[in-house]
């Protein structure tokens, strides 16, 4: 099973960066987790006749995921820009291909409440791109603990655990989906 992640936030030693480098290092058995570089991806805008080579990598990175995972930060109660703009450039393929119908996982850390607003808003949007998010196990981490180390790895147990489960039951998601 290939399982594209994405993260919304852009910096390298983010907090959610670091979520998911920790769920690729624990992929399931007879799962992959790639990871895709946002750094380069330019917001969309429909006036561009060519797709920049990063678009182009990342349309290929979801047209061969059989699942996402997606990091998603908060910024003011809502879902990061980078997240979202990736989001939107894949949602203009012809019928919306690369999206519909897949299944997703959503986690993020930020503040007290870790992204539980942003997390909200994304499923709002989920439903639009008929995107299946997992509903359970839900996976929020407060990134202003000493549940990371300074280079954004997760240290904590509760929510190592918290992944493993929710990438366990990604894979069985994803294979329900498949029936």
């Amino acid at each position: 099973m290939n399982i594209l992640a994405i993260c919304g936030s852009l910096r390298k030693k983010s907090t959610n960066m670091g979520l998911l480098r920790y769920a690729q290092t624990n992929a399931p058995a007879g799962s992959t987790i790639t990871i895709a570089d946002l750094s380069a991806v330019p917001f969309y805008n429909a006036d561009l006749t060519e797709k920049p080579a990063s678009v182009v990598q990342l349309l290929q990175q979801l047209q061969t995921a059989d699942a996402l995972i997606l990091g998603c930060p908060e910024y003011n109660y809502s879902i990061a820009p980078a997240l979202k703009n990736a989001l939107d450039w894949a949602s203009r393929e012809p019928e919306n291909a690369l999206l519909n119908g897949k299944p997703v996982a959503l986690m993020g850390a930020g503040g007290g409440m870790g992204t539980s607003r942003a997390q909200y808003h994304l499923r709002q949007v989920c439903v639009y791109l008929n995107l299946h998010p997992l509903n359970k196990p839900e996976v929020f981490a407060n990134a202003f603990t000493n549940a990371f180390d300074a280079d954004g790895n997760l240290v904590d147990e509760k929510i190592q655990g918290n992944i493993k489960a929710q990438l366990a039951s990604l894979v069985e998601w994803t294979a329900q989906l498949k029936k």
